[in-house]
């Protein structure tokens, strides 16, 4: 065990806490060259680099939180984690170690201040239980001037129906540098599958009066995935507001411009946060657990899926379990480039942002539209498509009657992106292990009529609606039982 894990002893479901502020100071934060505190980021190296001398020093990593995912057994959270105290004063007083002024910190909107006496800088590090200090932090590695580029280069793709009153007063003059809070999780588990999966032997056609009509042959067998899989930063917001996806609000654009290199993490240092605005977790791990374990139960669903490209008519399963054996958690802090507005109609404000992931330039938004402009030109599009309709002798030709409403909900999407998201069931990284597999056939389906197998599952994504969903148990683990047990009967191995 790592010298800064403490584990309560009285009982062994309590978690092993990683010290990870282990060193830290809570007062002046000093350049290791000439001794000043004015100390910010270098974003073109990554390094903290003084202000007084120029000298960049390398960033520090946290000892006890890069773990052999494979080997985590029961729970272990870097203290940045720990529960939020409720009752914390946001309020501090420190005292400069320079003159010995007293100066005061509100942690709620900063980790830093500057005596007014001499000038030096206090920042605060040590973590403090209302959520403010994380474990680890993410530093900005994209500029604001790329950052402005790429959010002028989403928006000026989306001005033709932009609203006009948008257009006038775009500006990226006002985008901000913001590090929103996150937990990262790595997750040793291991997943049991069991279901059906159809193979297509033969697709034809045979006619039926005056048309044709399609039909599939195929296999039909019964299938089972068991395997370990490690999990490796499984990320999800730790902020209510973020997971909050309100009709008012279009914050969903902060979970589309993920991942971020995570790996990349250092030991958090207030200095990283000079020049950027942070905001402060509000969510405790155990609030957060059954959002991550449902997701974890997608990542371990579309890992199995590499197994069963076989079935190209698609999966059924009838039970699904993953069991948790260790997990680690890191409370961090990831970087932002944000460009927000806000559209009053009436009584109605709408919030809309274009934010820019500040390690990858990874960019999604939202962008105002002018409806009647939008209205009118579906209406065109409509006529054209009745138009179309009434010329084109086809068995599907009542399908143009939808030109002008597909087009407006193409377009709609395209500016608000209301249905964007980070895709952690394919995008979080995992390594899977000792893969046990069966394969059993148990029909030859004849005639079928549906393209894709009936009840087919294994591509479907847990709900995003997160702020109902994320509290709500998991009732879905069944134990597998059955298909590992048993003798085959007709068994082919599909390597």
């Amino acid at each position: 065990m790592n010298e800064n894990a403490v584990k309560n002893p009285a009982s062994t479901n309590e978690p092993t806490i990683i010290q990870t502020d282990v060193g830290a100071k809570d007062g002046q934060n000093k350049c290791p060259k000439c001794g000043a505190t004015d100390i910010s980021l270098n974003v073109h190296t990554g390094k903290l680099r003084c202000n007084f001398c120029r000298f960049e020093f390398e960033p520090e990593k946290v000892a006890g939180l890069d773990q052999d995912i494979s080997t985590l057994q029961g729970a272990t959270i870097g203290s940045g984690a720990q529960n939020i105290v409720a009752d914390t004063k946001d309020i501090l007083t420190f005292k400069c170690s320079s003159c010995g002024a007293e100066v005061v910190i509100d942690t709620a909107s900063s980790t830093n201040a500057r005596c007014h006496w001499c000038r030096n800088i206090l920042s605060v590090n040590q973590q403090i239980p209302n959520g403010s200090i994380p474990d680890v932090v993410l530093p900005f590695k994209v500029s604001k001037n790329e950052a402005k580029a790429q959010i002028e280069k989403f928006v000026s793709k989306r001005k033709f129906y932009a609203h006009p009153k948008f257009k006038a007063e775009f500006t990226t003059e006002n985008i901000m540098g913001v590090y929103f809070p996150y937990m990262v999780v790595d997750i040793n588990s291991h997943a049991k599958f069991t279901g059906q999966g159809e193979h297509l032997v033969r697709r034809y056609t045979e006619k039926s009066g005056d048309s044709y009509d399609t039909y599939y042959d195929a296999d039909l067998y019964s299938i089972g995935r068991e395997f370990d899989l490690a999990i490796d930063g499984l990320t999800v917001e730790s902020n209510m507001e973020r997971l909050n996806k309100k009709s008012s609000q279009t914050n969903n654009v902060i979970n589309a411009i993920m991942p971020f290199d995570i790996e990349n993490c250092v030991k958090y240092d207030a200095n990283y946060l000079r020049g950027y605005t942070s905001e402060k977790r509000d969510i405790n791990v155990d609030e957060l657990k059954n959002l991550v374990y449902t997701q974890a139960k997608d990542v371990a669903r579309f890992a199995a899926n590499d197994t069963l490209k076989y079935y190209d008519r698609g999966v059924c399963f009838h039970q699904e379990k993953v069991d948790v054996k260790g997990e680690l958690w890191q409370a961090a802090y990831l970087p932002v480039w944000l460009y927000s507005y806000q559209q009053v109609s009436g009584d109605k404000k709408v919030l809309h942002y274009v934010a820019v992931n500040a390690r990858t330039k990874e960019t999604m938004g939202s962008v105002p539209v002018h409806m009647p402009k939008l209205l009118a030109v579906s209406f065109v599009v409509e006529i054209f498509g009745v138009m179309l309709m009434l010329f084109v002798d086809s068995d599907y030709s009542f399908l143009f009657l939808l030109a002008g409403f597909l087009y407006f909900f193409i377009i709609f999407l395209k500016y608000r992106n209301t249905n964007a998201r980070h895709h952690h069931e394919t995008e979080t990284k995992n390594k899977m292990e000792n893969l046990q597999k069966k394969d059993i056939l148990t029909d030859h389906l004849r005639g079928l009529s549906n393209a894709r197998m009936r009840g087919a599952n294994n591509t479907k994504v847990s709900n995003q609606g997160m702020s109902e969903s994320f509290l709500n148990s998991i009732s879905s683990t069944v134990p597998i039982q059955g298909l590992f047990n048993e003798d085959s009967v007709e068994e082919e191995e599909k390597k």
